[in-house]
């Protein structure tokens, strides 16, 4: 069965030891977001925050921690809904397997949104943008924001639920600029749903109406992260999911209410009104910086009768979003390659902040009557990628010919990286986008939305042993204050801080020079870096680093450098700049502070004692 609402899911989870209570009063300033990472980091299980200082409303996250606590939520529902999933990429398997999918269309007809708007629960009452637990979850933040929202928007030329979209795109409650309890802000990245609806409006020179879900059953969030298969919308699929058809009605001033949610606020964004959001901690370990995003006006805050404000923390991976990519690796399967021919599997690498960094197979069948291979096939799917959607937003790019390795696997962050570092010819296999767009929350290059990518294929035999420690010969002068292998080889070399793109030159002059007349077969990738021993404890950690903090057109280099017919690739190994520039965001660092205080909670008699 599915839940009616967030208060019932709360309730089973609690019933099946999958929630804890924190009793004592919170500050929804830096300490709720300190307990939530704590409790995280110690795969706890779902918090409830009873006494929000400052807020009659208690609140809850981490739900969607653990992908076997999201299984437990929808343990009734999860396999129907990958068949739904899986016939939507590929209806033909319905015509050859008419037994196996006889459920779908009545999985489908179920998940109809139905209007309900007699007696909703969401019309309980109404309240102020400030009574909502104004959590702020990092000491830069710009203000409270909405960190788990569902935000819905039409079709100006084709409204109705059916065309409409439902996102998760942050909201900034207050600070700033905002007129407390009348202004709050939009942030969405490119490439979302709601980006056309806004250009729908601008055109037609009438306001976007909005409106915010917060809450509701479990199934609606995840609705609003899901990239869905084209014509399943998120509604449709949250019924699906949830066992329980989407309910909503349109209120007074023709704004969609979800009847179910805990919290909907509704407002209107103007065309080309914007005021500046943020900053605010982001999943690439980052605070995203200043600028301006839509503006939009409040008209009303509904909430239901025991209403439960819904958030969570983002940061460097792995956190609760971390988990929500698992669960949709779990429903949608293969879709996303079914999409592209040729293309076998795809992983964005969540330890490196996901868009920075994909890693794909695909096959490579060009020319299969030649003896030697290269890439040709690969190359053309990843331009595919690179052109697809959201995955249109990495920065780099590794994609290997699954021939080659029939067991690779790319989830395994190093043993991918170890399979293309033995094979790519640096000469050939390096491809650069120029002046392009990457994700809004990437710094690395000099502007908003703007930086490069590079993809590197690779396709052949294993052209070199990599290094797994450094030859007794090998040495680096100062500047060069010391260096570390991360992996086989990966060499992570740590210079001065960085200060403008001039000072590489001295500094690419002197690994050249240093190792001249050196056998570097086994080295062919080395990393600048700040912190060598940091970059180098962890795979994690060396991936972090390396493909967050550097623009592949301003950072990369090379010794033995070569530019043929506007291709360049580097005939030693490849040089990656990854300290940290001046234009660069602030990293995410915890207050010691706010640290003790939940190393209270976690002493004998404390709420969370035993759990951290």
């Amino acid at each position: 069965m599915g839940y009616s609402s967030l208060q019932a899911c709360i309730t089973d989870l609690e019933k099946n030891g999958h929630l804890v209570r924190i009793k004592e009063q919170v500050d929804p300033y830096l300490q709720m977001a300190a307990i939530h990472l704590r409790v995280f980091e110690n795969e706890g299980s779902a918090i409830l925050f009873e006494n929000v200082k400052g807020s009659k409303f208690p609140a809850v996250s981490n739900l969607f921690g653990t992908l076997d606590r999201s299984k437990f939520i929808f343990r009734d529902t999860l396999e129907k809904i990958k068949v739904l999933v899986d016939i939507k990429n590929d209806p033909i398997k319905a015509i050859k397997n008419p037994f196996k999918y006889a459920g779908v269309g009545l999985t489908a007809l179920s998940a109809l949104p139905m209007k309900s708007g007699a007696g909703a629960p969401i019309k309980f009452g109404k309240c102020n943008i400030s009574d909502i637990p104004q959590i702020v979850n990092w000491p830069m933040d710009g203000g409270p924001f909405v960190t788990m929202p569902q935000v819905y928007t039409e079709d100006a030329d084709k409204p109705g639920i059916m065309n409409a979209n439902l996102g998760m795109y942050r909201i900034q409650l207050a600070g700033n600029d905002y007129v407390q309890n009348q202004e709050i802000g939009l942030h969405y990245q490119i490439h979302r749903g709601i980006g056309v609806h806004q250009t729908q409006a601008n055109a037609k020179g009438q306001p976007l109406k909005v409106s915010i879900f917060v809450g509701g059953p479990p199934a609606h969030p995840v609705a609003a992260v899901m990239p869905l298969p084209e014509g399943l919308s998120e509604m449709t699929f949250a019924g699906a999911l949830g066992n329980r058809r989407f309910r909503y009605f349109y209120d007074a001033e023709g704004f969609c209410i979800s009847a179910d949610a805990d919290f909907v606020i509704t407002g209107t964004v103007m065309p080309h009104e914007n005021k500046p959001e943020g900053p605010f901690g982001d999943h690439l370990g980052y605070y995203s910086l200043v600028h301006p995003f839509p503006l939009m006006k409040v008209h009303n805050v509904y909430h239901r009768k025991d209403a439960v404000w819904s958030f969570t923390v983002v940061g460097r991976p792995p956190q609760e979003d971390t988990s929500f990519g698992a669960l949709i690796h779990e429903i949608t399967g293969s879709a996303i390659p079914k999409e592209i021919p040729g293309l076998h599997a795809v992983n964005a690498v969540d330890a490196a902040g996901v868009h920075p960094l994909l890693f794909a197979t695909g096959s490579e069948r060009y020319t299969p009557y030649l003896k030697e291979r290269k890439p040709q096939e690969i190359v053309t799917i990843a331009n595919h990628i690179l052109g697809k959607g959201q995955l249109s937003l990495a920065k780099y790019l590794f994609i290997a010919a699954q021939e080659d390795d029939p067991k690779l696997n790319v989830n395994d962050i190093g043993g991918f990286l170890k399979h293309i570092l033995q094979r790519v010819e640096l000469t050939r296999d390096l491809h650069f986008h120029t002046n392009t767009t990457i994700d809004t929350l990437d710094y690395s290059g000099e502007g908003l939305n703007s930086g490069s990518k590079l993809a590197v294929t690779v396709a052949g035999d294993i052209k070199r042993e990599l290094w797994t420690e450094l030859p007794d010969w090998f040495s680096l002068p100062r500047p060069i204050s010391a260096y570390k292998m991360a992996m086989p080889g990966v060499l992570m070399v740590e210079v001065p801080k960085h200060v403008n793109h001039k000072d590489i030159d001295n500094i690419i002059s002197i690994i050249e020079y240093s190792l001249q007349d050196e056998d570097l077969t086994g080295l062919p990738l080395i990393v600048l870096c700040d912190d060598a021993g940091f970059a180098a404890q962890t795979i994690n950690n060396f991936v972090w680093v390396t493909f967050t903090r550097s623009n592949p057109s301003h950072d990369i280099y090379g010794v033995g450098s070569i530019t043929e017919h506007k291709h360049w690739g580097c005939k030693g190994p490849l040089i990656i700049d990854a300290r940290i520039k001046p234009h660069h965001a602030p990293v995410l660092e915890r207050v010691p502070e706010v640290e003790k205080t939940v190393d209270k909670l976690g002493e004998k008699g404390g709420s969370l004692f035993g759990i951290i």
